[in-house]
């Protein structure tokens, strides 16, 4: 779908905050980002390539492009472009595959050094990839593979019996893939076999699985062309930086993890992969491997500054973290900067539907803005609109976030309903969050629309609470979610997890929060439990809060 014309901002612009008030859009002051013509046969493996070894002749970079954080295996830029276009040679090969241009591939593993190599070479061929979380239960993945309908999928021996027997499975962990990765098998050696396709921009490249707040799984369709244009913006920001290394924890079945995986081979970093997340497995790795970048969810970012296992490590290499799948309240970002001087922590907003960051901060700019996710990025624009009467408005005002730009997903596959209630017929995408630009174009998030408490007549953020709880050196992590009340409608309980041998009460929890918000704001409910459900892009889970909540209300009664 075709959004407005991204060009430079008109002269009527607020040279401060981006803000036309002529047509009450904000704009990005960040340099216009060209992108490759539309027309272009191009993939976005070969649009990344291309960045990071601009003529045939480049060699690769001489340095690890993935090492495995579990057992120090390393893959070469050498050997992981050699292994790409070994197993695309393989696919293309093998009758029984059979993949070709538009078809899909579903994929169902944890992090590996296998994953990149199949993103790209699958990429490449213009089959799109679908993963998914393989801890999901099969009829979670029924519903997914409902969407999609790929023509194959990829696993590993621990999670292919969640699969139906229907599908036509590849176990990554087998020496058939192994073989084919390695160019060794009897299909790699076929005479001319080219391991590309004609790729079209506008192909799709990836179904990517979202749950929005409804909990109904959604596939969000997304092209070439929008992951040219989200890697080609991150390019340009990262252009001034010497190669770094890398640690990623976060899984690469999300968006956020695909996104951060492109940008990687395109800079030429080096990327520590974890199977899964481990705090102290973290710790461990960004001292032996001198990690000097690492994206995070929130609260990663709450358990650094509070944790006693961070002092047992050197963590002296690291100096950027990037922050974002949820808001960072500002009392965690301040003392985050506390304990880590030296560390720039970076917010950052986006979502699976805009294929990445949308909003981000540059360097130092974010010191002083704790609370905010930074600026628009590259030929992205935005409106704020009053959720009520649908009118935008202007810097300080609190309204629906709708975001318009290159990197705007094609729509949710299968379902015209849902895409039209997301994406105006003018191209604009609808976030559902509540947000407001200030004065000096900084976005902040408050809340999502429709996870808003309606307390009597107002409204009361979740986030806003749970950045003050998590605030309290006893709490290691809280949610806040609405309860049923009489009376009001609904009032804020919260779910705190104690820090160990912390005795905090109730009422304790209750005035912490009291003393700080209006009456309106106060939490009026507190459980205690061991942790907070989160997603694996480190959301919290407030719909099985909620169905807790609920539960608890009904057996009072």
């Amino acid at each position: 779908m075709a959004g407005p014309a991204h060009h430079a901002p008109p002269s009527s612009v607020d040279p401060r905050s981006g803000f036309d008030s002529r047509t009450k859009v904000f704009h990005s002051f960040r340099p216009s980002l060209p992108l490759p013509p539309p027309d272009l046969h191009l993939s976005c493996v070969d649009y990344a390539i291309s960045i990071l070894c601009p003529s045939p002749e480049a060699p690769p970079p001489d340095r690890p492009a993935f090492i495995d954080a579990t057992t120090d295996l390393r893959l070469s830029f050498s050997d992981f472009f050699s292994h790409v276009r070994n197993l695309a040679s393989s696919i293309r090969a093998s009758a029984s595959l059979a993949l070709s241009r538009g078809d899909v591939a579903f994929i169902l593993a944890p992090n590996s050094l296998q994953i990149p190599v199949l993103y790209f070479s699958l990429l490449s061929l213009g089959v799109a990839i679908s993963p998914a979380n393989p801890f999901n239960t099969p009829a979670e993945i029924s519903r997914q593979l409902n969407l999609s309908r790929p023509k194959i999928a990829f696993a590993t021996s621990a999670t292919a019996s969640k699969l139906p027997s229907d599908l036509h499975v590849v176990l990554l962990d087998s020496p058939e893939f192994r073989s084919m990765i390695l160019g060794t098998d009897d299909k790699h050696n076929r005479p001319n076999v080219p391991s590309k396709a004609l790729v079209h921009q506008l192909d799709p490249a990836a179904i990517m699985y979202s749950s929005g707040t409804t909990g109904n799984v959604k596939g969000v369709l997304l092209t070439h062309r929008n992951m040219i244009a989200i890697t080609g913006g991150s390019r340009r920001r990262e252009a001034e930086e010497a190669p770094g290394v890398s640690l990623f924890s976060l899984p690469l079945f999300h968006m956020y993890g695909l996104f951060m995986c492109m940008r990687a081979v395109m800079t030429a970093e080096t990327v520590v992969l974890m199977e899964r997340f481990d705090f102290v497995g973290m710790l461990n790795a960004i001292a032996t491997y001198k990690v000097t970048f690492m994206p995070v969810a929130p609260p990663v970012a709450v358990a650094m500054t509070k944790s006693p296992d961070v002092d047992k490590y050197d963590l002296g290499s690291l100096n950027r973290l990037e922050c974002g799948g949820a808001p960072l309240g500002k009392e965690v970002a301040e003392k985050f900067f506390q304990k880590f001087p030296n560390v720039i922590l970076d917010q950052a907003y986006g979502l699976t539907e805009t294929c990445g960051s949308v909003s981000t901060m540059a360097g130092a700019q974010g010191v002083r803005r704790h609370g905010s996710v930074g600026r628009l990025t590259e030929a992205f624009e935005a409106k704020i609109v009053d959720p009520e009467t649908g009118e935008p408005l202007s810097p300080g005002k609190q309204g629906e976030l709708w975001l318009a730009g290159p990197s705007i997903m094609a729509g949710y596959l299968g379902n015209e309903e849902s895409t039209a209630a997301t994406l105006t017929s003018e191209g604009w995408l609808k976030t559902g969050d509540i947000c407001y630009f200030d004065e000096d174009g900084f976005l902040y998030i408050v809340d999502r629309l429709k996870e808003l408490i309606k307390y009597k007549a107002y409204q009361v953020p979740p986030a806003e609470l749970e950045a003050l709880l998590q605030s309290h050196p006893q709490i290691a992590d809280a949610a806040v979610v609405p309860y049923p009340d009489e009376e009001a409608g609904q009032v804020p309980m919260a779910y705190v997890v104690k820090q160990p041998s912390s005795n905090l009460s109730e009422s304790q929890v209750i005035d912490f929060v009291a003393k700080q918000v209006a009456p309106y704001k106060k939490i009026r409910r507190v459980a205690f439990v061991n942790t907070i459900p989160k997603s694996a892009s480190g959301k919290i889970l407030r719909k099985e809060l909620v169905k807790h909540s609920q539960f608890r209300s009904v057996s009072k009664l």
